[in-house]
């Protein structure tokens, strides 16, 4: 089963291998009147702050939610004016009607949405936003690349666990989940498409820090980059939902 707390054992490794999130995804938040400078935002399950990065560049006022204490430390050290709090999403206590904005990147699947939802809506004013994404690492509308068929080749041979949650890639079913218990309701979807060069060390150091892939996983997936000429294009998707809290 994946360890949540895997990527805090890994926590220099995911700063330098995991890429960004899309520049679109940015400007499209800002075209959405999300990033608002000196409106309050909450980032949870932060990481090494990727987006977290996104809200201090657009001049908010951040709090930080991350359980892992080397990554919380990574983001204190490179956010000095961010608060940021070690803590789960589901433990951490927010100050209600606090908060213009709540952000969870890469991070819902990993919630409780029956005790995080519920938590968001009282800790954001009314109007407030939640905006979710992620990075999808595999864009499923591209024909399947050399690549990504040796890539499916070692997830195979695990075989099939059951699927507890929607697909990554499956922006409407994550939006399902995100409006029941009707605290928020969707008001924005969007898929961003990109690509990406990754050489064999960028692809050994990004699927170790993936929790559902093993060491030994990981370096085939070098292997197969080295073998396929020693850089490979990677399409991937950035799923965003951003949802309206309810009144």
């Amino acid at each position: 089963m994946p360890d949540p707390q895997h990527f805090d054992r890994h926590a220099d490794l995911y700063d330098r291998a995991r890429p960004p999130y899309p520049d679109a995804l940015g400007k499209r938040l800002a075209e959405l009147g999300l990033l608002v400078a000196s409106h309050r935002a909450v980032d949870l399950g932060a990481g090494t702050g990727q987006a977290t990065g996104i809200l201090v560049d657009a001049g908010m006022d951040v709090t930080a939610v991350e359980p892992g204490p080397a990554l919380a430390a990574r983001l204190r050290e490179r956010f000095p004016d961010v608060h940021v709090v070690r803590d789960t999403a589901e433990a951490v206590k927010l100050p209600p009607a606090s908060f213009n904005l709540a952000t969870a990147a890469t991070a819902v699947h990993w919630f409780d949405l029956d005790v995080v939802l519920p938590k968001l809506h009282t800790a954001l004013v009314p109007g407030g936003r939640l905006a979710v994404w992620r990075n999808a690492y595999g864009d499923r509308s591209v024909p399947v690349t050399p690549f990504r068929d040796r890539i499916g080749q070692i997830v195979a041979r695990r075989g099939a666990p059951p699927r507890r949650l929607p697909d990554e890639a499956d922006t409407s079913r994550w939006a399902t989940l995100l409006q029941a218990g009707g605290y928020f309701e969707p008001v924005h979807l969007e898929d961003f498409h990109w690509s990406i060069e990754l050489d064999e060390d960028a692809v050994r150091g990004l699927f170790t820090t993936f929790s559902d892939w093993s060491v030994a996983e990981a370096e085939q997936a070098a292997e197969a980059a080295r073998d396929l000429g020693g850089t490979v294009t990677e399409h991937y998707l950035t799923p965003l939902i951003v949802l309206a809290r309810t009144d």
